[in-house]
């Protein structure tokens, strides 16, 4: 990666991220594995405040040039405002009352196709629905990738013999070099992690999460020295998998793309674009890092301590946005955990709960989407959208997909440090919504659409859900996902036992 290309990364993500610095420690699950269960939190000094440095006030200023660039060949002058997620008394506080949360009562029919003719088979879904959908969301939502996008060379930079807790694995590092012959002046260079359990006895199971640049955690910890992580008592979610005999991997998606609108004429999409400004059809960050994540399974497929046809994706917020986009794309992933994605992700669009719309059109997240994307938030609305989360959702069929969120008002007792703004609840209905898709291809839905109470896990079919009792984390909903999808994925015979829990 050059060094440009680090530093936008890093700053992007500093934007993105300080604003946690200020919040107690407790509710800094956004960044990992969050305990399941903490001791009550000790009196803390004072946060540290958040000042941008010159660099990052760039970035900013240089995100907002591009945002109104897109506005200027949609040829809109103004987008609605997003809502406050922080601040009760503030008029635009988002809205967490469920009598006004559905302001539009119908969905789009995953099962009726443009001509209005309904889908009643599995070829006619594959063969024309489903293609029908994709052209939807490449259109107006998440962009279209290149027709001819780059090829990706994987260099192994790695590989060591470790322990993770009580279990030894083999740990390789690999740079993924994306041919840049067609642009040289920019230049992608993706990292991915891979560790399997040093005992197994053939490829095994790999689930894949989308993870924060170790560089960028760095960053904090000498701009912020009093910032650390949670810790989790008991083992870690990658010790629960080698517990299984499974792998894990862990691809950073800002060595794809920038997570800021500044980063669009470089990384994987300016490359593509030749560091020109994007098209309104053009992909956006989630659909770029959703292809590092393809990428990074074409790589696994040549290796032999993968089992490629067992290989789960996982992200958490942005990058559960990004996990549940790979999984609606990409049809060799077996399984997804889908966590606290929200808005974007597998929240409904047309839903009135905690982010908005207005918000992921915003010049701090529009770079997700596609340009085309903000039309919704400006001239039309949500209801206009000719596709909502449930057929992404729906794109998923028939492979397994657990969805994941938090309990809506934190600590406080209120949304503003709790999961409300991922809208747990949009998130069920959306899955429910996708259920007819899955039993038309002989799969079970969640067996009910009635929202559960916090804790239930839905897991006895093909689609899963659960609201656990934390925050913005994915922590407590691990077991329950590995229990999930323990129905799919198998390891082979181990060695010597190298630990257990």
């Amino acid at each position: 990666m050059s060094t440009r290309r680090m530093t936008t990364s890093l700053s992007s993500l500093l934007i993105a991220f300080a604003p946690l610095a200020a919040l107690p420690f407790s509710v800094l699950p956004v960044l990992g594995q969050a305990a399941q269960t903490a001791p009550a939190p000790a009196p803390a000094p004072a946060p540290p405040r958040f000042t941008p440095t010159p660099e990052q006030l760039a970035i900013q200023a240089a995100s907002e040039a591009d945002h109104q660039q897109m506005m200027d060949q949609l040829h809109i002058t103004s987008l609605r405002e997003g809502r406050n997620g922080t601040d009760p008394s503030n008029p635009r506080f988002a809205n967490y009352d469920e009598s006004k949360a559905n302001p539009y009562t119908d969905l789009p029919d995953a099962l009726t196709l443009n001509d209005g003719k309904k889908v009643t088979s599995a070829k006619v879904w594959f063969e024309k629905r489903r293609p029908e959908i994709v052209e939807m969301f490449d259109r107006e939502v998440y962009g279209r990738v290149p027709a001819n996008s780059p090829k990706v060379r994987w260099e192994l930079v790695s590989s060591a013999n470790e322990k993770n807790g009580d279990f030894n694995v083999i740990t390789k590092k690999l740079v993924g070099h994306v041919d840049n012959s067609s642009y040289p002046a920019i230049k992608v260079d993706i990292d991915l992690t891979l560790s399997t359990p040093a005992d197994a006895k053939g490829p095994v199971p790999v689930i894949m999460e989308f993870g924060v640049d170790p560089a960028f955690m760095a960053a904090m910890l000498k701009r912020y020295p009093n910032f650390k992580m949670p810790t989790q008592p008991g083992p870690t979610w990658q010790q629960q998998l080698l517990a299984k005999g499974w792998g894990y991997a862990e691809l950073i998606p800002t060595t794809v793309q920038a997570d800021n609108g500044a980063g669009l004429k470089e990384g994987i999409i300016g490359l593509c674009n030749k560091g020109q400004f994007r098209k309104p059809d053009d992909w956006g960050a989630l659909r770029a890092w959703a292809w590092g994540a393809s990428r990074a399974l074409d790589y696994f497929e040549t290796d032999k301590a993968v089992n490629a046809h067992q290989v789960g994706i996982t992200g958490h917020s942005r990058y559960g946005k990004a996990a549940i986009v790979t999984m609606a794309y990409d049809q060799r992933f077996a399984i997804g955990y889908i966590s606290s994605s929200g808005m974007g992700g597998a929240e409904l669009y047309r839903r009135n709960w905690g982010e908005s719309v207005e918000n992921v059109a915003n010049n701090t997240e529009y770079h997700w989407m596609a340009g085309n994307f903000l039309k919704y938030a400006g001239p039309l609305q949500p209801k206009d959208l000719p596709v909502d989360s449930s057929e992404l959702i729906a794109l998923c069929a028939p492979r397994p997909v657990f969805i994941s969120g938090g309990a809506t008002n934190g600590a406080s007792g209120n949304p503003s440090d709790g999961d409300g703004w991922v809208d747990a609840k949009g998130m069920f209905l959306a899955t429910a919504a996708a259920g007819p898709v899955y039993k038309l291809l002989g799969k079970k839905d969640m067996g009910t659409t009635t929202f559960p109470p916090r804790e239930t896990a839905l897991i006895d079919g093909d689609l899963a859900f659960r609201q656990h009792s934390g925050g913005h984390t994915p922590g407590p909903n691990w077991p329950t996902f590995i229990t999930f999808a323990s129905r799919y994925l198998k390891a082979p015979e181990r060695g010597a036992t190298s630990s257990g829990f």
